[in-house]
C-alpha cells in the first residue's frame, strides 16, 4: 500500500475549503441576477412656484437606485430639500398629497448615509447660477420596480422650498413643497 504525501494531502484539503464547500455539503444558490429597470419623474411645479425638471431613475445592484437630470426654476445659489415621498400622487395644489417621506423601516429622519434616516431622506439639491439643480445621485436602500416594501417605483419626488437640516423630526424642517413628480418606471 502506498501512502500519499502529506503535501497532496494538505493541497486537496485547501482545494475543498477553498470551494467552500465540503463533499457531503451542497453548493450555494447563485444569487438572482438584478434587473435592470429604468424610470421618470417629471417635476411639476406646487405650491405657486416655477420649479419644474425631468429626472431619470435607474437601478443601481440589488438594492439601490440613481437618481440624474435637471430642476429649473430655483433662485440662484438655493438649497433645497430633495426626498422621495410615499404617495406617487401630486394632485393637490401644494403637493401634499404625496404625504411623508418614504419611510418603509420606520426610522427617524435624518442623512443618507450618515445613521438611521427614511428611505427616502435624500442630500439637499443646490442650484448654480441659473438657477438650476443638476442632480446625480446614487441613492442606497431603495429598489425600482421589484415590489419590494422599499421599492420607489410609483412614489412622489418632491422638492422643498428651504434645505433639509437632517435632525428636524419628522421631516428635516425643508418648508413647504415647490415641485412634484411620480416615479413612473418605463
Amino acid at each position: 500500500m502506498r501512502i500519499a504525501p502529506l503535501s497532496l494531502i494538505a493541497f486537496a484539503t485547501l482545494g475543498v475549503a477553498a470551494c467552500g464547500t465540503t463533499p457531503d455539503q451542497p453548493a450555494p444558490e447563485p444569487e438572482a441576477p438584478v434587473v435592470q429597470r429604468d424610470a421618470v419623474a417629471n417635476l411639476a411645479a406646487a405650491s405657486g412656484s416655477l420649479v419644474s425638471g425631468r429626472l431619470q431613475v435607474m437601478t443601481m445592484g440589488a438594492n439601490a437606485i440613481h437618481i440624474a437630470g435637471d430642476i429649473g426654476g430655483l433662485e440662484p445659489g438655493s438649497a433645497h430639500g430633495f426626498h422621495v415621498h410615499e404617495h406617487g400622487d401630486c394632485s393637490a395644489a401644494d403637493a401634499s398629497s404625496a404625504g411623508g417621506h418614504f419611510n418603509p423601516a420606520g426610522n427617524p429622519h435624518g442623512r443618507m448615509d450618515e445613521g438611521a434616516h427614511h428611505a427616502g431622506d435624500i442630500d439637499n439639491i443646490v442650484a448654480d447660477a441659473d438657477g438650476v439643480a443638476h442632480v446625480n445621485m446614487h441613492v442606497p436602500g431603495m429598489t425600482l420596480g421589484t415590489g419590494a416594501a422599499n421599492d420607489a417605483a410609483g412614489r412622489a419626488i418632491i422638492v422643498h422650498a428651504d434645505p433639509d437640516d437632517y435632525t428636524s423630526q419628522p421631516s428635516g424642517n425643508a418648508g413647504k413643497r415647490i415641485a412634484c413628480g411620480v416615479i413612473t418606471v418605463l
